[in-house]
Formats: C-alpha cells, structure tokens, sequence
C-alpha cells in the first residue's frame, strides 16, 4: 500500500470516529489529526488495529484504532466479558479483581474495566488506589476469582499504558484462553457492543485487609529471621522511582525487621509524569542516579529500587572498596537462588521434588548452580506468565523453591503468579544480612558463585524500530536471521541452532535435528558457539524493538581473576555485536 492508499485508508477509519457514539475529547483529537497536513499521526494512530495479543494491549495513549484509551481498552474488557461466560457458564457468579499502576489515565482505565465487567453481570474487586501488580495476582487467587485486569506500561515511557489480562490462577493468561479472548475480543465490530454503564452493586472496593494478607504471605518467604535481628540496622536506600511500591516495600521491609530504610524524597511522589528520570526502569543506570547519591549521603549499605508497577527489582551494593556497583538482573537472579539453594538445604527443607525456574535468554550458570545442589531446573519463555505455567504444571508434585529472568525480574513464592519486587526486596535485604554476618557483600558473594560455577557475563541490547516501518524492518531481521545464521560469533564456531518458531534443535556438526519439549512455538532464535556461549534474538511482545541476548562463559582462576574475566568478557561480547551487525 502507498502512501496515498494508505492515508486514504486512515483516513476512512478515523471518520468513523467523527460519530456521537465517542465522547467530545475523542471527537476534537481525531478531528485535529484530520486537519493537519502531517499525516503521521493520522497514520500512526489508524493504521491497525491496537493488537490485543497474549499479552494484553499496550501502546501509546491517545485517540485511535492503535492507542490506548477507552474505546480499545472497552473493546479488551467486552470480549474478556464474553468469554468469561462461556468458559464458567455453571457459575452463579463470576468475579474479577481490577487494579492499576501511577500512570497517567491508569484510574479512569481502571474504572472504565470496572463498569464494564459490572455492567456484564460480573463481581469486581476494585482496588481502592493502585498497586503493585504482584497484589493483584495474590488477590486473584486469594479470593478466588477467575480473572482480572491490571492497567499497567510497567517501565515503558510515560506516553505508554496497558492491559494484562490474568486467569484464575494468579498468572497472565496462556493457551487455550488467550486465543479465545483474542477471538472474543476481535468479534467486538462496533463501539455500540459495548457495556459502559457500570453496575455500582457488583463493584467492591478493597485495599488495606488485601495488603495486609499480602505483606502475612511474604513475611512466610523469610529463611533466616535471626540473622535480620542482629542485623535490623542495616542501611537500606529504597526509590520506588515515582511508581506503586512507594507503601508496599517499606512495609515489607519493616515487617521483615528493618529498622533503617532511607527513603529518596523526591521519587517518593507518585506520578505518571516520572519527573526525575529519562526512564523509570531500574534497570538503566540513570533511574538509579538519585538512589545513588542518597545512598552516598547517608552511607548506606544496599539500594533498592521498583519499576512503576513494583514487579521488578533494581538492585545496587557496596563493593569492598566502598564503590555502589549495579547488580544486573541475571546476577539478581542468582543471588537469589543461591541463597534459597543454601538455606533451604541448612535447613533440612529439601526433600527431592524441589525445583528452580529460569527464562530461556538468563544466564545459563543458574543451571550450573542447581545442579550442583542436585535441584531440578526448569527453562521457560520469557515471561512470567510461563514460568507460571511450569508452576501450575508441576504444583501436584513438585515444590517451587524460585524463578526470574534477566530483565530484573523474580518471583520467590506461588501464591501470587507474576514476577514481584515486594518479595525479591524483601529477601535481598534478607541476604545483604546474611552477607554482612559473614563478613561478606554482594560482590563477595557473587565473586564465590562464580568461582565455584565458572565466570558469565551477559549483555541485552535492545534496538528500538516504531511505527509501521519498524515493525516490518523488525520482521525482515528475523528472517534473515534464519535464512542466514552466522558461521562464527566472536570468533567461536556456531555448533547448536535452536529455533522455538518449529522448536527444532540442528545440531551444525553432525546435522542432526531434534525437537525440544515446549509448550508452544514462539518466535526466538538461539545460536550457542564451540566456547560455550550463547546468544538469543527474538523480538518485543510489548515494545517496538528487537532484542539481542549474549552470554560469553570463561574460566575464574581465582577471586583476584575477576576484573580480567570481565574485560576479557566484554571483548568477546563486542566482538559477537559486530558478527551481527549490532
């Protein structure tokens, strides 16, 4: 389609939304875009359809086919209705929980999800403000509902919101629903299909009892209580950067027996705006920033940080030389699991069906550790949703000891069913205890996990490709990624493709090709080389952008050995950038 076609077409489907059945802000907005003689929001804002995928929805806010606002969240609430029917039709009645994030429009979204569902016929549980998003999964299993909704961008920049639909058990919805929702969704023609006028009688507000049995369930994850006694005055900086964990985490930390946590004034605030950072992601250095130099002023021990939906962990320590050192989210991870490993062994808790969780593109050294304690690890899509499903399919047998992945994320319990950085907080103050009690930081830590388990380094690059003409670069990448896959990567022979797409396995040396136990095919691609390292490419679910996973093994000769190994890490790592033109 050219660009005449193409505005052409835009522009048919935005007079639609010239018509009485959308509200007067809505009318004026697509009207403007009409008007204007660049096209390029026109074009942005009507060229598809805001995709509700197994994800949910996300986009940009504003008005149009391709945005978030309450016609495409109402369209997503309607045909979740629907389904919600057909799937539980001998219940006499359906419930669902309904939460939100600080984002600008996250309320009346959230509101808007409320009316509709209640107008259906269907009980919700509102929360009374927002929340981190690991609650509102506690508080679908926790009162037994079969579904719910959080109105949530997590990290993405402030113009962002968006829609995750979860299932009765706490995760985000998986196979058959998420089709079916999807289908149901879709079948939505008309704004006039739609249910606003809300049912006050089937709305239930909730809040502070729901806390409190969340913050009960976590304060249960604790594995070493004595060593937080003699240790309750350990320094901990905690930003929520602007987003739902500023009341949540202290709480928790407090309920855990912290008596020193340092608050940063200014991203206390809550609000859609993030005013004090470029990106409220803790996984970017410059959110930290302010964390930083307050932990600098007081001398504090460990910083912690939430992204704005409070489901992952930002987490900064002190190194031996009084250096604040960023933990990156694959070390988070195994940190973590370490610790869990350890302490449930000292304890006598492990009795055979234990078992570990990891995202397929996280260090491949979790592994590697598990199997050293003789604990049962299982690999998952990206996605908490997926390490959820390996939860729900082991729970009659197995005991879930953890499970995370490198984008900072972790999940310590299965009574909430998405990642969490109430719990992770909670328990890596836990561990800076157990650290300190034996003279130890978390650098020493992660200096004796490599020591003993073999030194990895990893590096995520993201490149970012929006609108239309970046998804369709994005999907050429892909292709040509399987049509030509790299001979060599750092100067390592590839010997192993696996592509989740057909879930085969080719090994390159002998030609064989095997098909790995998975779920469901999904579009990633991984290359592992002679060395031993690893490199994963798959595109965004949720953003415009195509992510690239490396991890480069080497061998720690000592504890002194490991400056060398991370520059001679990232040596290789640049050099496996440059194979793939990245």
């Amino acid at each position: 389609m050219d660009n005449k076609e193409l505005i052409k077409e835009c522009t048919k489907r935005a007079e639609a939304w010239l018509s009485e059945d959308y509200d007067e802000a809505t009318r004026q907005q697509v009207k403007n875009m009409l008007e204007s003689e660049d096209k390029t929001d026109l074009i942005e804002s009507f060229y598809k359809d805001l995709e509700f995928g197994t994800g949910g929805l996300r986009g940009i806010m504003g008005a149009g086919t391709n945005r978030m606002n309450i016609y495409t969240v109402g369209s997503a609430t309607q045909g979740l209705a629907n389904y919600l029917k057909e799937a539980f039709p001998e219940l006499p009645q359906i419930s669902v929980v309904v939460g939100h994030d600080v984002r600008n429009n996250s309320r009346y979204f959230a509101e808007t999800v409320a009316n509709i569902f209640s107008a259906n016929g269907i009980k919700v549980y509102l929360f009374e403000n927002f929340r981190p998003t690991p609650e509102l999964s506690f508080a679908i299993r926790h009162l037994g509902c079969q579904s719910g909704v959080n109105i949530t961008a997590s990290h993405n920049p402030k113009e962002y919101n968006g829609y995750k639909a979860y299932w009765a058990d706490g995760a985000q919805v998986l196979a058959p629903h998420d089709v079916n929702i999807i289908n149901h969704v879709n079948a939505i023609k008309s704004v006039k299909d739609i249910k606003f006028q809300g049912n006050p009688e089937l709305i239930e507000t909730i809040g502070e009892q729901m806390d409190n049995d969340f913050l009960a369930a976590i304060k249960t994850l604790s594995l070493d209580p004595e060593v937080i006694k003699r240790h309750s005055d350990l320094k901990i900086v905690y930003t929520p950067i602007h987003g739902t964990g500023v009341k949540m985490v202290p709480a928790s930390l407090k309920n855990y027996g912290f008596t020193n946590i340092i608050h940063v004034p200014e991203q206390d605030i809550p609000s859609g705006e993030f005013p004090t950072v470029v990106s409220p992601n803790p996984e970017v250095p410059s959110a930290m920033a302010m964390a930083i130099e307050r932990a600098k002023e007081t001398d504090a021990d460990v910083i912690f940080a939430s992204d704005p939906d409070a489901d992952r962990i930002g987490c900064v320590a002190r190194d031996k030389s009084g250096e604040y050192v960023m933990i990156n989210g694959n070390q988070i991870v195994m940190i973590l699991l370490n610790y869990i490993m350890i302490r449930n062994r000292e304890l006598g808790r492990l009795k055979g069906n234990e078992y570990v969780v990891k995202t397929i593109v996280t260090t491949e050294t979790i592994k590697t550790i598990a199997d050293a304690q003789g604990i049962k690890m299982f690999d998952s899509y990206t996605g908490f949703k997926w390490i959820a499903n390996v939860i729900r399919e082991n729970e009659a047998t197995g005991r879930y000891l953890g499970g995370g992945e490198e984008s900072y994320g972790f999940l310590a319990e299965d009574f909430a069913r998405d990642k969490d950085s109430v719990s992770a907080i909670s328990l890596m103050a836990e561990i800076a205890a157990w650290a300190r009690d034996r003279g130890m930081t978390y650098m020493d830590m992660l200096k004796d996990i490599y020591l003993t388990n073999g030194y990895s380094h990893e590096e995520g690059i993201s490149v970012v490709r929006p609108g239309k003409t970046g998804a369709d670069e994005i999907k050429q990448m892909m292709i040509n990624f399987r049509a030509n896959p790299p001979k060599t990567l750092g100067g390592s022979p590839v010997v192993k493709i696996k592509d989740y797409s057909d879930l085969n396995v080719t090994d390159l040396k002998t030609g064989k090709v095997d098909k790995m136990d998975f779920p469901a095919t999904s579009n990633v691609l991984q290359y592992f080389t002679e060395e031993g390292n690893k490199v994963s490419v798959r595109p965004s679910g949720t953003e415009p952008k195509i992510k690239f996973y490396i991890e480069v093994k080497d061998k720690m000769a000592s504890v002194a050995d490991y400056e060398a190994c991370g520059e001679r890490a990232q040596a290789k790592i640049d050099a496996i950038k440059k194979d793939l033109g990245i």
